[in-house]
């Protein structure tokens, strides 16, 4: 598992594969609809591509002359999956700062109710 998710995660690196696997959410493309919002050679989106396809990512087909690329989200559950541990690891830790917070809150007020008592006292 933790070869693939280096794998996956190295190919989420970089922002163009990110941006190729926004737009396969949307379904089916081919090679020249991928590479159009970039301004790159084809040769580089194909390297892109086969990053992509290395990691899992994505599938290419052959539909004649058309080779359609796919999203396969398999290893992005993966990553989901490994970064949910760490969800709940902040939460927590924002839980202990939330108590942590209210009784410097509550401690605070006490300090402040003693101040006033002592006031009254004197004046």
């Amino acid at each position: 598992m933790a070869d693939r998710l280096s794998e996956t995660f190295g190919a989420l690196a970089d922002p163009t594969r990110r941006a190729i696997l926004a737009r396969l959410t949307s379904g089916e493309a081919s090679v020249t609809e991928l590479a159009s919002p970039f301004a790159m050679s084809m040769p580089a989106i194909s390297k892109h591509l086969k990053v992509l396809e290395r990691a899992g990512l994505i599938a290419r087909g052959r539909e004649a002359q058309w080779r359609p690329c796919r999203l396969q989200a398999g290893p992005l559950h993966d990553v989901a999956g490994w970064v949910e541990h760490y969800r709940r690891f902040w939460e927590q830790s924002f839980d202990r700062l939330d108590d942590y917070l209210r009784e410097l809150k509550k401690k605070d007020s006490k300090d402040k109710e003693k101040k006033h008592v002592r006031k009254q006292r004197k004046g």
